[in-house]
């Protein structure tokens, strides 16, 4: 009678065996597969993907929490959803973006025999059109952090080869002031040519500052709750 009880407890055994033998055959295939040299550039593209994506989640998703739950309104479930949107879209277009331009670069390599650096600047044009001109907020976002980037890499570039000259003192100051004073002007009197995450920022730093009824709404809210401004 005991080996009978037994039998059911062995041919578990014997699954989980077969399963985990299973298992390491596949995990030894796969990275028999990853370490082949001819299929790099194809596995190069499908890791980029997987980094787009993971990159994309994880600076949108905090970025996205703050703003939502310090401008928006709305029940606790819109903004969920607001930042599960977000994070989303932000993932999955720097997944497809990565994914295209490698593969393009890819493709142009294998057909002309030699990496140039006109295949970087087409394929990130082929792919900025097709996944970032859609014109949208996170798109928007995306496009002016890079703009603001390649201008202070374009001008470093032009003084190192040299188009421009080396400056005699520290240029820094000059653009500060330039760009605090412009993006203030243009907030104060054509706001609505700034984008919207920018007007609300600016709108609580610099209008609501002008705006208090007693201490509640002076130090301790930004506005008058509700209740108390009936």
């Amino acid at each position: 009678t005991s080996c009978v009880a037994l039998i059911p407890v062995l041919r578990v055994s014997l699954q989980i065996m077969a399963g985990s033998d299973v298992f390491k055959t596949l995990l030894y295939t796969i990275n028999n597969l990853l370490r082949q040299q001819q299929h790099r550039a194809v596995l190069a593209v499908v890791k980029g993907f997987r980094n787009g994506a993971v990159y994309g989640a994880k600076i949108r998703a905090p970025h996205a929490l703050v703003m939502t739950f310090l401008f928006k309104n709305g029940s606790l479930k819109d903004k969920l959803r607001a930042i599960a949107q977000a994070t989303y879209t932000h993932s999955r277009n720097l997944a497809c973006f990565v994914f295209t331009y490698k593969g393009l670069q890819a493709v142009q390599e294998r057909l002309q025999g030699k990496s140039l650096q006109s295949h970087s600047f087409m394929a990130a044009c082929l792919g900025g059109w097709l996944v970032f001109g859609e014109n949208n907020h996170i798109n928007s976002q995306i496009n002016m952090y890079l703009l603001s980037r390649i201008l202070f890499a374009l001008s470093r570039l032009a003084v190192e080869k040299g188009l421009l000259p080396q400056p005699k003192r520290d240029p820094f100051p000059l653009f500060a002031a330039l760009v605090w004073g412009i993006v203030l002007w243009l907030f104060e009197y054509h706001p609505h040519t700034l984008q919207p995450s920018l007007q609300s920022s600016m709108n609580y730093l610099y209008h609501d500052s002008n705006v208090w009824h007693d201490i509640s709404d002076f130090l301790v809210y930004n506005k008058p709750r509700a209740g108390a401004q009936k």
